[in-house]
């Protein structure tokens, strides 16, 4: 690493800081996260400067809090899933319903093609929908735009609602006295984290989302074991989230979001119609199952497992569950939703060829 590639890591660490303390003093959600990601995005926009946030760091941090979520995990969390997995199904299959049918609605009325518009919409994830997007010939660059309006719009909108809703004024926050706060130590006991570590790293491109996923799975198998597992320190925790937030902002671009003109707003409603949809039918999960109003419709909310997870964490729902319901729903949308749209569209041309 040069001294220019230096002094932009440097930067971008500062800022990410910057931001996550801001947004803690602020009591707003997410504020490691969001913090991180508003700071170098706009920063990125405004200076013209790129940020510079290696892989090794943001995976890193990816490990760190799939190790916290399966921290989560014991036996009778499997037990409680059971019942709510087949309704769960049901209701994202509705939600994937409701997805594709505005999207395709809505190409009536713009100049975006159905198969671009469906891509851009679809609560899944990014780099799988632009991928799946090509072998269909969309406009993969309008995929990406879209798919980054809503990225940010449920970033922002879901974990502020739900933790406004549950906590009122007294909301959560996360700041951390850095100096006076010292590391809880696990000793020796930290070294069981070698193992999801190796399996974050030897999985995280041979599965959807494995970096996170890997770790996850292997804590948790662990947490349920005879293996007694340390706590992770706040402080690491905090590292982390401030790690991924940075990656999400870098990763957003002004130039992106303006190519996309008047149709950003479009597909920001279709974002809110998803998101108020994914709200009521949580809402019919609770009335019908045992699970609290805050897990059900975190579980059903159509954002990244990472943010849904602590957010649960915050606002007194359970992170596990969410953990597992959220795994399921992004490993059907990018398993099972890119195959079912390429063989319905490429029906659906086959049709219109032949009249």
């Amino acid at each position: 690493m040069n001294s220019s590639e230096l002094n932009r890591l440097l930067e971008t660490t500062v800022l990410g800081f910057i931001g996550g303390y801001i947004f803690s003093l602020a009591n707003l959600p997410l504020p490691w996260v969001l913090g991180p990601l508003t700071f170098v995005m706009l920063w990125q926009g405004f200076s013209k400067r790129k940020a510079n946030w290696p892989s090794p760091i943001k995976n890193t941090g990816l490990i760190i809090l799939g190790i916290y979520f399966g921290l989560y995990f014991t036996a009778a969390t499997f037990l409680t899933i059971w019942p709510y997995f087949l309704p769960f199904l049901v209701i994202t299959i509705l939600i994937i319903g409701v997805s594709i049918f505005i999207s395709t609605l809505v190409t009536k009325w713009i100049d975006v093609d159905e198969v671009t518009s469906v891509f851009g919409s679809i609560p899944g994830g990014l780099t799988e929908m632009v991928i799946a997007s090509e072998s269909l010939n969309a406009k993969s660059s309008l995929v990406v735009i879209f798919q980054t309006v809503r990225l940010l719009t449920v970033l922002f909108i879901v974990p502020t609602v739900i933790v406004f809703y549950f906590t009122g004024e007294q909301r959560v926050t996360e700041t951390i006295d850095i100096v006076t706060e010292g590391l809880t130590l696990g000793g020796w006991n930290y070294l069981w984290f070698v193992l999801p570590i190796f399996v974050g790293v030897i999985v995280r491109n041979r599965i959807p989302a494995g970096i996170v996923i890997g770790p996850l799975a292997i804590t948790a198998i662990m947490n349920i074991s005879v293996v007694n597992l340390p706590s992770i320190p706040d402080l690491v925790l905090l590292a982390a989230q401030m790690a991924v937030g940075i990656s999400l902002g870098k990763n957003i671009s002004f130039t992106d979001l303006r190519l996309g003109g008047k149709y950003c707003f479009i597909y920001f409603g279709i974002t809110l119609i998803l998101i108020i949809t994914s709200f009521g039918l949580g809402a019919v999960l609770a009335h019908f199952t045992s699970l609290n109003l805050a897990t059900a419709v975190l579980s059903v909310a159509p954002g990244g497992i990472i943010e849904m997870v602590l957010t649960a964490s915050y606002v007194g729902g359970d992170p596990a569950v969410v953990s597992a319901l959220q795994l399921t729903r992004i490993l059907l949308i990018i398993v099972c939703v890119p195959p079912i749209l390429k063989w319905y569209f490429k029906k659906k041309n086959a049709t219109k060829h032949a009249a």
